[in-house]
């Protein structure tokens, strides 16, 4: 399993994350992949100035659009398997 947390601190937040958010949880119920991805929301990564910002296990994403978003997740998940 994957854990993808969602920075929705104030400054990712006015930037997109809320979308992002959005678009992640879509992709999670439309594949299935409840058993496969958790996600979760933080207060803050501390790195505002690159915002938004997604974490994925350990690694912090920086920049990035929804879509960019079900990408790296989709390319993990490829990853494990």
């Amino acid at each position: 399993m994957i854990t993808v947390t969602i920075c929705m601190g104030s400054s990712c937040f006015s930037r997109g994350n809320a979308g992002t958010a959005e678009a992640i949880q879509r992709y999670v119920a439309e594949n299935g992949l409840q058993d496969k991805v958790a996600v979760r929301g933080c207060l803050c990564e501390g790195e505002c100035k690159n915002g938004p910002n997604i974490r994925v296990d350990d690694t912090l994403y920086e920049n990035v659009s929804p879509d960019m978003a079900v990408d790296i997740i989709s390319r993990q998940l490829e990853a494990q398997t």
